[in-house]
């Protein structure tokens, strides 16, 4: 199908765009569509949420100007192998995002999966998924929004940004066929060479990478180095005395002698 034809939007043919002027949540359309037996590849965009969601359920402001997108996927992998898809995400949106940018903007990946621009937040990753009888993933729904035109003061509890702010000129079309293409590129990597393909990718756009961090979980703080991740995406921590914590769920801070790669 000609862009045209796709809201003025250059996509490989791997994607179906499903465009809306309006929607209580593109992640809600994607999970019907994917329930009754929609392929991979489907994209739900909207110019406008009234019920967008951000991570731990928090309301995500949605207003024209931004992009909202969810994207379809059934990547045939075990539940572990696909909450790595988050990593893959967040690589695929600063590939997509930093050439918008001007030269010498700093923008980098917080773990997991934060896209930040001069320390605030720009974009927001959310996966939902569904298992299979066979304990393999049948389907995951991938939304992701984008803060272009407007950002709130925070989202998802981190300061915000948008690109425009930053001197950025980019329209939303532009920025979801720079997606499409970015990540169906780092998702065939992922699908050859599984998570070991993207790590890389990851680590080399990560904020804090060998400098000190503070990670809060829920029954605990902790501080210490971020040496990299493991195989399955968990952040490694390595602590004052030399033991190494393997973190898969937590919030994470930059202390200011952290450093950027």
């Amino acid at each position: 199908m000609s862009p045209a034809g796709r809201g003025g939007v250059d996509l490989p043919p791997f994607y179906d765009l499903c465009a809306f002027e309006t929607i209580g949540s593109t992640n809600v359309k994607a999970r019907e569509m994917a329930e009754a037996g929609a392929p991979e590849g489907v994209i739900v965009w909207s110019k406008r949420q009234e019920q967008g969601v951000g991570r731990r359920g928090r309301d995500w402001a949605s207003p024209e100007g931004n992009l909202y997108c969810s994207l379809l996927l059934r990547p045939d992998c075990s539940p572990a192998e696909g909450a790595t898809l988050s990593f893959l995400i967040a690589v695929a949106l600063h590939k997509a995002i930093e050439p918008f940018l001007k030269l010498g903007t700093d923008i980098h990946l917080k773990w997991p999966n934060d896209i930040l621009i001069n320390g605030r937040k720009t974009a927001g990753i959310l996966l939902e998924s569904k298992t299979g009888p066979t304990g393999r993933l049948d389907y995951v729904i991938v939304g992701t929004g984008i803060n272009i035109a407007t950002y709130p003061e925070v989202t998802d509890g981190l300061p915000a940004i948008s690109l425009k702010s930053v001197g950025a000129a980019v329209k939303v079309e532009q920025l979801l066929s720079a997606y499409g293409y970015s990540f169906l590129e780092s998702y065939m990597t992922w699908k050859e060479q599984g998570f070991a393909g993207i790590r890389a990718d990851w680590l080399s756009r990560a904020t804090g990478l060998g400098g000190r961090i503070t990670v809060r979980l829920s029954n605990a703080t902790l501080e210490g180095i971020f040496t990299g991740l493991d195989e399955r995406g968990a952040l490694i921590l390595t602590l004052d005395n030399g033991e190494q914590k393997m973190i898969t769920a937590g919030e994470v801070f930059i202390n200011t002698r952290a450093t950027n790669p």
